[in-house]
């Protein structure tokens, strides 16, 4: 797998994905063309773990750093959801 790929994408998954679609780069994978497109669209970087598991395994530190930073993103991993949160709790 591409070094650019791996990096860029940890931070900005859909862009990654539509620039690498657009220029042919897409990384090999067994993944059929409709679920691309719809797990680009739903969850990109799931998409991505699973290209990274298909092509390098699971015992990567890319694989571990792409599942720590979409647990992160989806699971509120940052100061602006906690602050969102103590303002609707203190709103009510």
């Amino acid at each position: 797998m591409d070094f650019y790929f791996l990096l860029i994408s940890l931070f900005f998954p859909r862009i990654t994905l539509i620039v690498y679609l657009l220029q042919g780069w897409y990384p090999d994978n067994l993944v059929p063309n409709w679920l691309d497109v719809v797990l680009g669209v739903v969850a990109p970087r799931i998409l991505i773990l699973i290209y990274i598991h298909q092509n390098m395994g699971y015992e990567n530190i890319w694989f571990v750093a792409h599942l720590v930073v979409m647990i992160l993103t989806y699971f509120g991993g940052s100061r602006e959801t906690a602050r969102r949160r103590r303002i609707r709790r203190e709103s009510e």
